[in-house]
């Protein structure tokens, strides 16, 4: 009798892939990816491999019918906690990485640095874990009161709504599903309670609060149509009137809370201010008396401010005075300043910003000449970098590209410039024109305001940052009150905060996906919400509209591009 044939290597690695998978091999298949990904995977990578893994990997019908679940639900729960994975590993690497990178350029900048006390333990990790959970939950609650909605207006259900008419009202709404989902929100309270997880609560705020005025803004429920179906908006009203009220409360909190002052922005601020804080000279004796730091000069104009603003006793034309400035640490540092000012010079407060001119219009005009070509400089270098970005339209228009980039260059420049240098200048006309018992401290929010009013000129393609400032000032805000006792902070706030807002976020998107400016943020939204990456309005309609450009995210809050006649 002749022996079976034995099996070739070839042929027992061929039946490899055919063999029966073990449940946690399939689990783990179903878990890592889906069958449109492996799809893509074994088109680009594994159909190139060697024979022998090709020989070993299932083909894309055979993984299909392996990870499929028995039901639909299965599928949505599995893409759904597959997404929420991924979302941890890429949160916790990326922070991760992020922790390790800035310590590395830390270590270099000053040498060896002492390991700080963490005020969370796995910090990173319950972030991460905070982040996965929203999107899960956000998807599986979504889901859960879509088909609770729809059990409720079924036949079947009669007995049930007309046993309980409160809660099927409440259930079957058109907006439950989408403030039910809301409810995933709440998760954000696994991070910890640091300033990232207000920022992040605020940034959701400003974002609801944009996205619901455009919504209402195009119901008319805020500016009536007329005949042509336009809105009467007033020409001149725009996002940029956030920011007199923002530089307002952010300039008076610099001076008197800076403890509750984001750091970064004060430095911006002080370094673009020249003219006005005085630098130590190259001339001053190194012996001498200790030159005032930046925010020592700051602290002495919150001095003055306490003290309405006393007038200015020179040194010079009265050398035998012991004591020329009024009593205090804060403006006994700023001596050196003010001891060598100009004697024309009548208030102490101008005698501290520019001591050696006595006079506030020139030392403003001085501050435009210096401080105008750095700030254009920088927003060159910023806004011409972005621009690089868009190379396909420089490359098709090149002259209309530029002269769109300098023009808005020009308009930031001139914002800021004037926005920094009229909150100084303020100080030195109200301490001219106004009585020194007259808003003594407030003068500082006054000044600021005026300064913001500058915004009127860059009112154009700069939402962004006008809603920047607005959370700055939101954060500032709450922890200035804070501090003075206002109100009283909740434990988790910001957590109700943040599900409020995307409870709003979700009805805006639902009822008017077109309020919800930018397709990546509706592509995100529509993720969020477990119906693929996909930008609803476009579906909707069949294309992007043309006012739906990847340019979209720099539409202004109120629509400031959109001039009346």
């Amino acid at each position: 009798m002749s022996s079976p044939p034995k099996k070739t290597p070839s042929s027992s690695g061929s039946d490899f892939s055919k063999r029966p998978i073990d449940p946690i091999t399939r689990t783990a298949l179903r878990y890592s990816l889906s069958p449109r990904e492996y799809e893509l995977l074994h088109q680009y990578l594994i159909s190139r491999a060697p024979q022998r893994v090709q020989k070993r990997a299932p083909d894309p019908t055979r993984y299909e019918k392996i990870t499929r679940s028995k039901t639909e639900s299965g599928d949505y729960n599995v893409a759904a906690m597959r997404d929420a994975m991924r979302v941890f590993v890429a949160t916790f690497v990326g922070l991760k990485g992020f922790e390790v990178v800035t310590s590395k350029l830390a270590s270099r900048r000053g040498g060896a640095i002492e390991p700080k006390a963490r005020l969370h333990k796995h910090a990173n990790a319950r972030m991460a874990l905070s982040y996965s959970t929203i999107l899960l939950f956000h998807r599986l609650l979504n889901r859960f009161f879509r088909r609770l909605r729809a059990s409720l207006l079924e036949e079947h259900a009669a007995p049930f709504r007309s046993r309980n008419p409160r809660i099927t009202q409440l259930l079957s709404s058109q907006h439950a599903p989408a403030i039910g989902a809301s409810l995933a929100g709440f998760f954000l309270g696994v991070s910890p309670a640091d300033q990232l997880r207000m920022t992040i609560a605020i940034y959701l705020l400003t974002r609801s609060a944009e996205f619901g005025y455009n919504a209402l803004e195009s119901t008319g429920h805020i500016w009536a149509k007329d005949a042509d179906g336009k809105l009467t908006r007033p020409w001149w009203f725009g996002s940029w009137l956030i920011m007199p009220f923002a530089c307002g409360q952010l300039l008076h909190a610099f001076v008197f809370d800076r403890d509750c002052f984001p750091a970064s922005y004060g430095a911006f601020i002080v370094k673009r201010s020249p003219e006005y804080i005085q630098f130590r000279p190259s001339t001053y004796p190194v012996g001498g008396k200790a030159w005032p730091g930046t925010f020592d000069i700051v602290d002495a104009l919150a001095e003055l401010s306490k003290l309405r603003w006393p007038p200015f006793v020179s040194p010079i034309l009265f050398p035998s005075l012991k004591q020329t400035l009024p009593s205090g640490l804060a403006l006994s540092k700023v001596s050196p300043i003010t001891s060598s000012a100009h004697p024309g010079t009548k208030n102490t407060s101008c005698a501290v910003l520019h001591p050696q001119d006595p006079s506030c219009a020139r030392t403003y005009l001085k501050y435009w000449l210096a401080a105008f070509p750095s700030i254009a400089k920088l927003f060159t270098a910023i806004y011409g970098g972005f621009a690089l970005l868009g190379y396909k339209s420089l490359l098709k228009a090149p002259t209309p590209f530029l002269n769109r980039l300098a023009a808005r260059i020009l308009r930031m420049a001139v914002f800021l410039t004037g926005a920094i240098g009229t909150s100084w200048a303020s100080i030195c006309f109200f301490s001219n024109y106004l009585p020194r018992n007259t808003l003594s401290t407030q003068r500082w929010f006054l000044g600021g305001f005026i300064g913001g009013l500058w915004a009127f000129v860059a009112r154009r393609n700069e939402r962004s940052n006008f809603l920047y400032s607005a959370r700055v000032s939101i954060d500032s805000t709450y922890k200035v009150g804070k501090k003075r006792g206002w109100w009283r902070g909740v434990r988790g706030g910001d957590v109700m905060v943040f599900v409020a807002s995307l409870a709003v976020l979700n009805l805006v998107y639902e009822k008017d996906p077109g309020a919800v400016k930018g397709p990546m943020v509706r592509k995100a939204l529509s993720s969020l919400r477990g119906e693929g990456w996909m930008d609803k309005l476009a579906a909707a309609k069949g294309a992007t509209r043309p006012d739906e450009t990847d340019e979209a995210d720099e539409a202004p809050l109120l629509d400031d591009d959109k001039k009346d006649a």
